[in-house]
């Protein structure tokens, strides 16, 4: 995507990725719902699950965070290999394909590295992230990380993958292949778990899956031109440092950013059995529809930043900025209000079965709740980060997130220890902290150029009112569904979510066109246009 083509023809374009990369993420989330069903049917919320999820936060800095679609790897690589590739119709260049192979050799060998610590330490490093836990505990959170320290190299290697493709305009594979993994986990899972009183098979799954996922991503980046040949040349390299000075920044970001989980998981030890689990499926229905959104818009929008900045067009970075936060302002708002008034439902209709109990979805939904206020800010971070990441800035995000480390430490001792809050206080100080980054983040903006801020918190402030109006609508219609309806659980649970859903938009929407907020105007122009043809 060139910078000569029309604005109204990137608009459609980035529109027409999104709604790709919408549906792929939609397929991989509920091939994912599935994967958590099947393992809270088998292992509920128990020590076994809790020590799998939190043996797997760990490798999972490296394939999630740093090597997933918007992590580090897949950003580095999209920054710098975007504006040396000039045409992506044809055989990258020799040059390219060296710097390639020097940057893939230099992750393999960084990743190697840690994973030989992981194997060798197990014990004394989930020691020291879950010290509240039972010795019990302790021993079988270690032997699951043994087991899935190859997860640590994958990750690496699997971000460049991503990267690559994503430059290609192949977003379908990178958002499809981790669907590898939760059919790997399903599959294993249901064979072995009436036999697997420590869940390793889960452990052994995350593995066997990790490894399918790179496989899969492995032909189309060497059919695109790219091949591996270790190159060691790590100095007096001018592309590799650029991707050094943005990369290693926005890893340390991503590692304070687990550094707040391994704080939760700290706390949430000493809580109760299977807080941890609840904590993760919150965060799993969270990531649902939020995840969606964030991936189908930044993904196509990413790579028009960078190149935005190369060509010093702050206008155009403003505009679409503003464009693709004030969309997901707009569709973000609904799911607050559906998790604050049929979260509760949502989660029982999803998980409420074998093993899995009436206290676990209640845990779960306790989460959820304070979760929700995170969304908005969740929404704006992450947007400006890229933009940051488009001016090779990752320093910044990285010391915003690092001054947050204390104050999710010092809210997690207000809620949970003197507060008493437990779960939801977990969840609470989170989404604060994300409020406190997406803050700081918007402010630092103007160091690099002078953001529209005004025009996109007015038409939210717009959203937000609709948005107060339909949530009252929706908890009283709720009320009194509850209160006059009476059908088997899965009838009443699917209808009431059904109608929740339709009360919400026709009141919603409308609102928002009464109000004249842009991006429903724009949006309603788009529709009526496609009805149109």
């Amino acid at each position: 995507m060139t910078t000569t083509v029309s604005g109204s023809e990137k608009n459609t374009s980035v529109l027409k990725a999104a709604w790709l990369i919408a549906v792929v993420t939609i397929v991989s989330k509920l091939i994912g719902f599935i994967r958590d069903i099947v393992i809270a049917n088998y292992y509920g919320a128990s020590l076994v699950s809790d020590a799998y999820y939190y043996a797997y936060q760990i490798p999972s800095l490296s394939l999630i965070l740093l090597g997933g679609v918007g992590g580090p790897f897949h950003s580095a690589t999209v920054a710098v290999f975007s504006k040396l590739i000039p045409s992506i119709s044809e055989k990258p260049q020799e040059s390219v394909n060296k710097l390639y192979s020097t940057f893939m050799s230099a992750t393999i060998i960084f990743f190697l590295l840690l994973s030989v610590v992981l194997y060798l330490f197990p014990r004394q490093i989930m020691g020291l992230i879950i010290s509240s836990g039972s010795a019990e505990m302790i021993n079988l959170a270690a032997l699951h990380l043994k087991i899935m320290t190859p997860l640590m190299v994958i990750g690496g290697i699997v971000g460049i993958y991503y990267g690559i493709l994503i430059i290609y305009k192949q977003f379908m594979l990178p958002n499809l292949s981790p669907i590898i993994m939760s059919i790997a986990i399903i599959a294993i899972s249901v064979a072995a778990a009436p036999n697997d009183q420590k869940g390793l098979a889960l452990a052994w799954a995350t593995t066997i899956g990790a490894i399918l996922q790179l496989v899969i991503q492995y032909p189309n980046v060497r059919k695109l031109g790219f091949r591996l040949k270790p190159n060691f040349e790590f100095t007096n390299n001018p592309h590799f440092k650029e991707i050094c000075e943005l990369l290693f920044p926005a890893v340390l970001s991503s590692t304070v950013g687990q550094v707040h989980i391994y704080v939760d998981m700290f706390f949430t030890s000493s809580i109760s059995e299977g807080a941890w689990t609840a904590i993760g499926y919150a965060n799993r229905v969270f990531q649902f529809p939020v995840g969606i959104l964030v991936t189908a818009f930044l993904v196509p929008l990413f790579p028009i930043f960078a190149r935005l900045v190369a060509d010093k067009d702050y206008d155009g970075i403003r505009n679409y900025f503003n464009k693709g936060v004030g969309v997901l302002f707009f569709a973000a708002i609904p799911i607050i209000i559906g998790i604050l008034v049929v979260g509760l439902d949502s989660v029982r209709l999803v998980f409420e079965r074998g093993a899995f109990d009436a206290q676990a979805t209640f845990m779960v939904t306790e989460a959820l709740w304070f979760l929700s206020a995170s969304i908005l800010p969740y929404v704006f971070r992450d947007s400006i980060t890229r933009v940051y990441y488009s001016f090779n800035d990752s320093a910044t995000p990285f010391v915003v997130a690092f001054s947050s480390i204390i104050l999710k430490f010092f809210m997690n001792v207000l809620f949970i220890t003197k507060m008493n809050m437990g779960i939801g206080g977990i969840t609470l100080s989170t989404s604060l902290v994300t409020l406190f980054n997406a803050c700081v983040l918007g402010i630092l903006m103007k160091k690099k150029m002078q953001m529209d801020y005004c025009g996109l918190f007015i038409n939210l402030f717009k959203m937000i009112v609709a948005g107060v109006v339909a949530f009252a609508v929706c908890f009283a219609c709720a009320y009194e569904y509850d209160k006059l309806i009476h059908l088997q659980r899965l009838s009443f649970e699917v209808i009431k979510i059904v109608v929740i859903f339709i009360v919400c938009m026709a009141v919603y929407v409308p609102l928002n066109l009464i109000m004249k907020m842009d991006y429903a105007n724009e949006l309603a122009l788009r529709l009526k246009s496609k009805l149109m043809k």
